[in-house]
């Protein structure tokens, strides 16, 4: 039987759920959970117990659905289940695939015994241990304080910030945030021009901390192409109609499903037909079986709870995913979280348990999942990617675009960007350059950051070198591209978005709330002594501008320099004269967890990766983004060959003109293409690993092309690879800490040390810049042919259910003899 990646799904399950009903018997006789041998005096064979959708010890939101294996010979309507002596047995019943299935509600937080008995049979007994749908199940302990969510948007008062519009009736029902889940229905209108803002806008109020509310009406556009449908009257005239991936026709009526989970608040949506029942074990029949998971973007960690930033009538491809509303007229179930949305929440493994639970959810009452499609642009790529390494299976593959490998290591870049930028303002430098021109000078800050100006490290230090900071902040920014000139904004914020009384400062409040990126995650990195999490970021030894130096674009005293007024960041994420240095703890932590994307778990998925062109911003206003580096992807595809040895579940389009969003064409492929790929990967039921399998089901259509930059519409594919690389738009550089001499997979928190070696800089630095140089780098400087301190393969998926640091899991839990 083929290892199961992932323990959130059952060996059967995941094996069953990509057969033929005809051949579903023939799995269920085959599986690890078939009947046992009767003990001796034993009535009969063992009954069979398994939970289908998730391990029984990962169950969560009140239900599970339980298989339970009859022996030969044993008739099913003998059958008699309860649980914790509840009588369940209504809920189990011979499927149209032969399996004895059922729903089983209203489990208690914590252990429920399900116990079963059958004529002829033995029984037996299978603990479910049932988190709450407010979890957490896997990620540890919850940071607080965390604000819920209210149906319209409160003001700030004394002791809490403004509440989001929930987008729901109700009020949250304890302290998890939990809320009534609510089902609305809405078709769409067949009028030309109509417009797809989301047909229940949210009240929106004004800032956190503020206690004048100004709340914008939530109602839809007059012109909004979903209206709400009335099943109880006349069709609508304006409805349109929709053929799905089956070639089925249906009426474009869509059900929305909102509630929340993991304290995040979703959306579902799905055709639905409102004349007939919906259930698990009979869904309806437009629904094609495949499951589309949208990701948020940007990255942050707020506490206050949301709507996803993801809007299911949304067909533009502005953000790089795949358009909601094409998946759901295809058929299509499309889910996303606010827990799920990387702007939102930035602690990965919060993240990755967030869609367990959201699966298990769908699978346990839509239906059985053919297989999980998941997209993101940016934050919502890193979340793909790491949710890949995380939990290695249980979304099947994934359509990216201006991506990043993970959170962690993309913090590098940002980390290094900000002592950059702060170094090229500092007088030493300034001095330096004495009566340079700008070109000269900006030619200089290029070379050292990689890049292919010095707007992409402006881009980096505007956008997110604030977003580790620990309390109250008043945001430095680059307000001119040409100089570099940093201002700072008046308006003091924090990374909570809490009141300003409730948020840690080091001298009037050290006990509150921390608002960075660790920090939101303490129960996956713990805390040192002074109540801090640990951190990964570290620039020890690492030789800015080296290559620079070497090509002859800077010179020695500007190198020199440059390395002695870096300096890096406390733990508050304050600038400090000195290097950053990691916690040691952390370091294994990132890696054996999963969080920094590793090329052996992320080539268990099929992966089409759409790469726009993201790397400078040289006209117009001072950029807030151009982060999104051509190099990423090609960083993505060294972690493959390095790590697992090819990238072959890594298909690759670029595109050359200016912009996030694919061109339609392209976004509208990576669905069809992934379609055909994941059919073909769960179609094969040989006994080859799930790599494999992924590299034997990949499509010719997924081959690597791209689209050059001068082709003005954006229209014409050239699969010729040398033809796209020489396109400026189309090629990739690097970074700060490749320009240092690191790995193009910048993987690397912390580098091994040796000694400053004279030899390495060809004669460029004369004896007294040696001296000094030393003088920087008193323990040496890095040494890139070593793996990175702490450096490891993961053994993810973990759990941190017992604390910090995470641990492996035990082996799942069957059934046992009663």
């Amino acid at each position: 039987m083929m290892k199961n990646p992932w323990p959130g799904m059952s060996g059967r399950a995941m094996i069953c759920a990509a057969l033929a009903a005809a051949l579903l018997a023939g799995c269920l006789g085959d599986s690890d959970d078939a009947a046992a041998p009767a003990a001796p005096g034993a009535p009969g064979p063992l009954l069979a117990i398994s939970t289908i959708n998730n391990r029984a010890d990962l169950v969560s939101g009140g239900d599970a659905m339980v298989d339970i294996a009859l022996p030969a010979g044993v008739s099913a309507a003998t059958l008699k289940v309860d649980v914790d002596g509840r009588d369940v047995s209504s809920a189990f019943a011979v499927r149209a695939d032969g399996r004895v299935t059922g729903l089983v509600t209203g489990l208690i937080e914590g252990a429920n015994v399900l116990s079963a008995t059958a004529t002829g049979a033995s029984a037996a007994k299978l603990t479910i241990t049932n988190a709450s749908r407010g979890g957490p199940v896997i990620s540890g302990a919850q940071t607080v304080p965390f604000v819920c969510a209210t149906p319209l948007p409160r003001s700030a008062t004394a002791s809490s910030p403004a509440t989001n519009g929930s987008g729901l009736s109700t009020e949250a029902t304890d302290a998890k945030c939990n809320i009534a889940t609510e089902y609305k229905l809405y078709y769409k209108t067949n009028t030309p021009g109509c417009t797809t803002g989301l047909p229940d806008p949210s009240a929106a109020s004004t800032a956190y901390g503020s206690t004048t509310l100004v709340v914008t009406t939530a109602t839809a556009a007059v012109t909004a192409c979903f209206k709400p449908y009335d099943p109880a009257a006349p069709a609508p005239a304006d409805m349109s109609t929709t053929v799905t991936d089956a070639g089925k026709t249906v009426s474009f009526i869509v059900r929305v499903e909102r509630g929340t989970m993991n304290r995040g608040i979703y959306d579902i949506v799905a055709l639905f037909d409102p004349t007939k029942p919906w259930t698990a074990v009979a869904p309806q029949a437009q629904w094609n079986g495949k499951l589309i998971y949208t990701f948020g973007a940007s990255t942050g960690q707020v506490r206050r709870q949301q709507r996803t930033n993801n809007q299911w009538t949304s067909t533009s491809q502005a953000a790089g995913n795949i358009d909601p509303q094409t998946a759901i007229a295809k058929g299509y179930v499309w889910v996303s979280n606010s827990m799920t949305d990387s702007a939102v929440n930035s602690n990965r493994i919060l993240m990755s348990e967030t869609v367990m639970m959201m699966r298990e959810h769908i699978a346990d009452n839509y239906g059985p999942v053919k297989y999980a499609h998941g997209t993101g642009c940016s934050g919502g790529s890193i979340n793909s990617n790491t949710n890949a390494t995380i939990a290695p299976g249980l979304l099947d593959g994934y359509s990216i675009s201006c991506a990043f490998p993970d959170s962690e290591t993309t913090a590098i870049e940002v980390s290094d960007c900000v002592a950059l930028v702060e170094a090229y303002q500092k007088p030493q430098w300034t001095t330096l350059m004495g009566t340079a021109t700008a070109a000269t000078i900006n030619a200089k800050k290029a070379a050292i950051n990689g890049h292919v100006d010095q707007t992409g490290c402006h881009g980096w230090f505007n956008a997110f070198g604030s977003n580790s900071k620990a309390g109250n902040y008043n945001q430095r920014f680059v307000a001119d591209n040409a100089s570099g000139l940093i201002l700072a904004n008046p308006v003091a914020r924090n990374n909570c978005e809490l009141l300003p009384s409730q948020v840690y400062d080091p001298v009037s409040n050290p006990t509150g709330a921390r608002c960075g990126g660790s920090d939101w995650a303490a129960s996956v990195w713990g805390k040192d002594a002074d109540g801090k999490a640990l951190q990964t970021g570290d620039n020890t030894g690492v030789q800015y501008g080296l290559k620079a130096l070497l090509s002859n674009a800077i010179s020695g005293e500007e190198f020199v320099t440059l390395n002695e007024i870096a300096g890096g960041s406390d733990k508050d994420a304050n600038p400090k004269t000195t290097r950053t240095v990691a916690d040691p703890g952390a370091l294994p932590i990132a890696y054996r967890s999963g969080m920094v994307m590793n090329g052996k778990n992320y080539a268990k998925a099929a992966v089409i990766d759409m790469r726009g062109w993201d790397d400078a911003y040289t006209t117009g206003p001072v950029p807030s983004s151009n982060v999104h580096f051509v190099w990423r992807s090609f960083a993505i595809r060294d972690r493959l060959d390095k790590e697992f040895g090819d990238h072959a579940n890594h298909a690759l389009w670029r595109f050359g003109r200016f912009g996030l969003g694919a061109p339609p064409f392209m976004a509208a492929e990576s669905l069809s293409v992934m379609d055909t790929w994941l059919t073909a990967l769960k179609a094969d039921t040989t006994t080859a690993s799930l790599e494999q399998k992924v590299r034997s089901a990949k499509p010719a259509s997924a081959a690597d092309y791209c689209v050059l930059s001068t082709d003005t519409a954006q229209a014409t594919k050239v699969s010729d690879i040398t033809t796209c690389n020489a396109d400026p738009k189309l090629s990739y550089l690097s970074s700060p800490r490749q320009v240092a001499g690191g790995p193009l997979a910048e993987n690397v928190f912390k580098c091994q040390l040796r000694p400053v070696n004279d030899v390495e800089y060809g004669g460029r630095l004369d004896a007294g810049q040696l001296l000094r140089l030393r003088a920087v780098f008193t323990g040496g400087v890095c040494d890139w042919s070593k793996p990175g301190v702490g450096q490891q393969d993961p053994v993810s998926p973990l759990t941190f259910k017992a604390g910090p640091g995470g641990a492996a899991f035990a082996a799942a839990p069957g059934s046992i003899a009663k």
